[in-house]
C-alpha cells in the first residue's frame, strides 16, 4: 500500500479552556451532508496535571480542509468523584445502532502506585454531538485475565456483530524516570455493544522488547481484513524519535489471527513538519469512494491531526 499525505486539518492549540491542546484519537463518522471527525483534547496544565474532554469538529465531504464547525461545548466530559474516568473522557470510535449513536471511549483516573489507570467507556446520543452515560461504570474493565489498562476501543461492525479492538495492559516498567506501561492489542465480540466477550489472545506478534501496541483501526478489503496500528518501545519513546510512534500494519482472514507486514504498511513519519518525529492513532475510513487515514503527528497529536490517501 502506498499512503500519499494531504497534510494537517485541525490544530486545537488554545481554543478555549478546556480545549487548550492535542486532538488524539481522530475517528471520522460519514453523515448525510459532512464528516464529523471526533477526537480527545486536554485543557491546560496545572502543577504538570490536566483532564481530557471528547470533541469533534465537521468538515465538508468534499473538502476536509474545509472546517464547517467545531464542537463549542465537549461531547463527553470526565465523570465525578471516583468514577473511572473522572479526569478524562477519550472518544476513541461512534457506532450507529438504530436511532443512536454508541461513543466509546477511554476513561481514565489519577493513581499514587503508577501514573493513570484506563478503561472502556460507553455513551449514547441520538443528535451525534452530545453523548450522555447511562451508567457509572466501565463497559470494558478490569477482570481476572486482564488487571491492568484496557484502552482506545475501535469498534467496527462485520457479519451482523460488533467487533472491538482495544489496547491491554501487560505490565508497568520503571524505568528510573517514570512508571511507563506496556500494552498490546487484543479484541472482544458483542451483539448490542454492550455486553463483550473477550479473546484474551494477543492478536500482533511484537517486533520490539516490551512493544506497547494501540489504536488498530480495522476494514475489509479485497477478501482480507486490514489492521493498521501504531507501536513503540515502551521507554524513553517521549522525546527519542527512534523509539517513538510508527504506523504498523497486519492482515487476516478471520479477525482472530494476523499476520504482520509493517513493510508494506506504506506510510512513514516525514523529513520535516508537523508528523517528522512520529505518527500516531491512525484511523481508516472508505469516504468518496476512497480510502483516507486520518492521524496524529509529533508529540502524540499535541497540535492536531492530519490525513492521507490511499494511492491506487
Amino acid at each position: 500500500m502506498k499512503w500519499r499525505k494531504k497534510g494537517i486539518i485541525f490544530d486545537p492549540r488554545n481554543r478555549n479552556e478546556w480545549m487548550n491542546a492535542y486532538a488524539q484519537i481522530p475517528y471520522p463518522l460519514e453523515l448525510d451532508d459532512r464528516i464529523r471527525i471526533f477526537f480527545a483534547t486536554r485543557e491546560a496544565y496545572k502543577n504538570d496535571l490536566c483532564r481530557s474532554f471528547g470533541a469533534y469538529i465537521d468538515v465538508d465531504k468534499n473538502d476536509f480542509s474545509n472546517i464547517l464547525s467545531v464542537s463549542d461545548t465537549p461531547a463527553i466530559s470526565p465523570g465525578g468523584i471516583g468514577e473511572f474516568d473522572e479526569f478524562g473522557t477519550m472518544p476513541a470510535s461512534v457506532v450507529e445502532m438504530g436511532d443512536e449513536f454508541y461513543m466509546y471511549y477511554c476513561g481514565w483516573t489519577r493513581m499514587v502506585g503508577v501514573p493513570h489507570k484506563e478503561e472502556i467507556g460507553i455513551a449514547f446520543s441520538t443528535d451525534g454531538k452530545n453523548f450522555k452515560k447511562r451508567w457509572k461504570g466501565p463497559v470494558l474493565g478490569d477482570d481476572l485475565f486482564e488487571p491492568f489498562t484496557q484502552s482506545y476501543p475501535i469498534v467496527v461492525k462485520f457479519d451482523n456483530k460488533l467487533h472491538m479492538f482495544y489496547h491491554s495492559g501487560q505490565r508497568w516498567i520503571d524505568d528510573g524516570i517514570r512508571k511507563e506501561e506496556q500494552y498490546v492489542i487484543r479484541h472482544a465480540e458483542s451483539k448490542d455493544g454492550i455486553y463483550w466477550k473477550r479473546d484474551y489472545k494477543d492478536l500482533i506478534e511484537p517486533k520490539l522488547e516490551f512493544e506497547s501496541q494501540t489504536s488498530p483501526s480495522v476494514f475489509y478489503k479485497d477478501g482480507e481484513y486490514h489492521m493498521f496500528f501504531c507501536y513503540r518501545n515502551s521507554t524513553d519513546f517521549r522525546d527519542n524519535k527512534e523509539r517513538s510512534y510508527n504506523i504498523g500494519y497486519a492482515v487476516s482472514n478471520d479477525l482472530h489471527t494476523w499476520e504482520r507486514k509493517d513493510e508494506e504498511c506504506g506510510i512513514a513519519t516525514s523529513d520535516k513538519g508537523w508528523d517528522s518525529e512520529m505518527i500516531c492513532y491512525p484511523s481508516v475510513k472508505m469516504l468518496n469512494g476512497k480510502y483516507y487515514m486520518f492521524y496524529c503527528g509529533n508529540h502524540f497529536g499535541r497540535d492536531g491531526f492530519g490525513y492521507a490517501v490511499l494511492e491506487g
